[in-house]
């Protein structure tokens, strides 16, 4: 019997395991990945200790390693940390929830599941996110780890029917001076729930829209009108979204964002006209009418869109010119060249 020669290759006993692979050890091959293993078990275990000391040690230590190292994060979650965390949320102590919050949210990028699947969890985030005595950065830590468990669409409906939660963060969004990191977060959320139709409703009878609006119209930073109007235009497609607009002139808010004159981004103004178009749609000629009637500068804001926008704030542009036109092709009164070039 022929046996084909091996080439040895460097170190001791290579014939041997060349032939017997099956005997080298996982945790020879990757010693690292063992000891963040044992790392991340090793401080779980902390966290149940009877001294404070320990306890918030290991939650500043867990903190950093979910946060610098992603391949941690799977073996803190495993190690059983997600009921330590969530229990620590109810904490008075400021660093011990803050600590926490974090961790949960650094955590909520890789094993979704995970923490979805632990009983309390969103009661827990909902606490922290409600109470007077949790600080700014626990409520921002909290308010990113339920948009972070949003971007998993099975959960927005888990998510949106949690009212408590909703509230939250929509007081979070109408609180006079609340930290901008806050309410970025806050509105990031609030977007990943509005994307469950269902939700919609709920939002809208929880105060959404009033304060939706109330940061579309006074606050002047970019990035915060621009996730609002999101947000606006996703409520604006449910039935209950007619009169709560009403009740806040939104419709009128809506046509000043898309008048040139108000120097509204690009993005805020493809956002009025998704809004403006859910409201025609669900309310029919109604609507469509109140939308005529807002402004002078209604159709030049639209032609804005239609000339310059995305794709699909083009497309979503020129579908609003057809239905406030009555179906016929949209007539571009801001660029009269666009209807040269159609003939």
């Amino acid at each position: 019997m022929l046996v084909k020669k091996l080439r040895p290759i460097p170190g001791y006993f290579s014939h041997f395991f060349l032939l017997f692979p099956f005997q080298v050890s996982t945790t020879r091959r990757h010693p690292t990945m063992e000891v963040k293993r044992r790392t991340a078990r090793s401080l779980v275990t902390r966290l149940s200790s009877v001294s404070q000391q320990t306890r918030t040690e290991a939650l500043c230590e867990l903190r950093l390693i979910s946060k610098h190292d992603p391949d941690s994060r799977s073996f803190i979650a495993d190690a059983g940390a997600v009921p330590y965390l969530c229990e620590t949320l109810y904490s008075a102590l400021p660093l011990e929830q803050e600590n926490a919050a974090a961790t949960l949210l650094n955590l909520s990028i890789s094993s979704r599941q995970l923490l979805m699947s632990t009983r309390g969890l969103l009661d827990a985030l909902s606490h922290a996110l409600r109470s007077t005595s949790s600080s700014p950065a626990a409520i921002q830590a909290c308010a990113a780890t339920v948009y972070s468990l949003l971007v998993d669409d099975d959960y927005r409906p888990i998510i949106g029917a949690k009212r408590d939660i909703v509230y939250a963060l929509v007081d979070i969004i109408r609180t006079p001076h609340a930290p901008p990191k806050s309410v970025k977060d806050a509105l990031k959320a609030l977007f990943g729930i509005s994307l469950y139709p269902l939700n919609r409703a709920s939002m809208v009878g929880l105060g959404a829209v009033a304060a939706l609006f109330s940061l579309a119209v006074k606050d002047g930073r970019v990035g915060i009108v621009e996730d609002a109007t999101a947000v606006i235009a996703q409520i604006a497609g449910c039935e209950e979204g007619g009169d709560a607009f009403r009740k806040v002139s939104g419709i009128g808010v809506l046509v000043d964002l898309l008048d040139p004159s108000t120097g509204s981004s690009i993005r805020t103004k493809e956002n009025a006209v998704s809004a403006l178009l859910n409201l025609v749609q669900c309310g029919g000629e109604r609507i469509a009418g109140d939308v005529r009637e807002a402004g002078m500068g209604l159709y030049d804001g639209i032609a804005v869109v239609a000339d310059g926008g995305s794709p699909k704030g083009k497309s979503k542009a020129i579908a609003l010119l057809k239905l406030l036109d009555g179906g016929r092709e949209p007539r571009f009164a801001s660029n009269p060249d666009r209807k040269e070039k159609k003939k």
